[in-house]
């Protein structure tokens, strides 16, 4: 090894001593911050990941008597029995088709509303319908689907009241097929975007007000401004959300479909969440189940990879 080597070594090892030596002195400078963080830190590590261990159960002949350490070792058996399950595509064509109408119809809605409500120029107004919409965010399912059962019953529904009083007949929208993914969709986006504003309306308040003006000394109104100002300045967040949705593709949320789906409506409503629920909890199929889940896990990764390496070369916005 000659001198030059020897030099460039000596420097990389040094360099690399500086470094740790640095990031540790950043963490101490910090450490409140981090102390912060701690409880945050640690709830995860005990309920996501010290978890993941009970993913093997998707490759083990699971029994209660042997626990996860002592059941023996399955391979992929039921990895195979999901996909040799007649309704095993069926399953999954409908995660596919409510998760895509999910995206496209209600992903827009919170930009919408976002974008509403910040030209309201009525403070009190503004404040008490961002209010009003975010509310249903905290609002469990079981509520939701009660106030829908309410609300929709042919027998004494003030919806199909109204439709009687117009002269038309009352409509079965429960449980029927034409009218199932519309409910479906309707009540996520009612529950959902109001909170969903939230972000966008936090991303807009970080615009610089003399672009606004300078757009209005050019003559630009309020959809110009919006198209050229607002939007492009808030896309990094819309492509951040876009890219976390896209990752939630193949999981639709079992308590809204667990509870809208009849056995009139299972032909296109049962979903995997639902399928995963009544496999593992009702017949007590727990090495199935954690396999059916851990397809939908691996390929909503998948997703997210794909989805982020493409608007990375494409927009420059990236989760990583």
């Amino acid at each position: 090894m000659n001198n030059v080597e020897m030099d460039k070594d000596l420097y990389t090892d040094n360099y690399s001593v500086q470094n740790k030596k640095s990031l540790w002195l950043r963490i101490w400078q910090h450490r409140l911050y981090y102390l912060f963080m701690l409880p945050g830190i640690i709830w995860f590590v005990v309920f996501a990941y010290i978890p993941m261990y009970g993913l093997t159960v998707a490759f083990k002949d699971f029994s209660f008597v042997g626990g996860i350490t002592g059941s023996e070792w399955s391979g992929l058996k039921y990895f195979k029995e999901f996909f040799n399950f007649y309704q095993a595509w069926d399953i999954i064509r409908n995660t596919l088709i409510i998760s895509l109408m999910k995206l496209v119809i209600g992903f827009p809605m919170p930009i919408i509303l976002a974008l509403l409500l910040n030209e309201v120029k009525v403070l009190k107004f503004k404040k008490t319908v961002q209010t009003i919409s975010y509310l249903p965010h905290f609002i469990s399912w079981i509520v939701v689907v009660t106030i829908l059962q309410r609300m929709l019953t042919p027998y004494g529904g003030p919806i199909n009241e109204i439709i009687a009083s117009l002269g038309f007949s009352k409509i079965q929208f429960l449980g029927n097929l034409d009218y199932f993914y519309q409910i479906i969709i309707l009540s996520d986006i009612w529950k959902a975007a109001g909170f969903g504003a939230i972000i966008y309306l936090a991303a807009i308040s970080g615009v610089d007000q003399q672009l606004y003006e300078s757009a209005k000394m050019d003559g630009a109104n309020r959809f110009r401004q919006v198209w050229h100002i607002t939007l492009p300045a808030i896309r990094p967040v819309m492509v951040i959300m876009f890219l976390l949705a896209c990752g939630g593709i193949m999981t639709v949320g079992y308590e809204q479909l667990l509870l809208l789906n009849t056995p009139a409506t299972a032909s296109i409503g049962t979903v995997l969440d639902v399928h995963v629920i009544q496999s593992g909890l009702e017949q007590g199929r727990i090495s199935y189940a954690t396999a059916v889940g851990l397809f939908q896990s691996i390929i909503g990764v998948i997703l997210i990879i794909i989805a982020n390496s493409i608007s990375k070369k494409v927009n420059e916005t990236s989760l990583w």
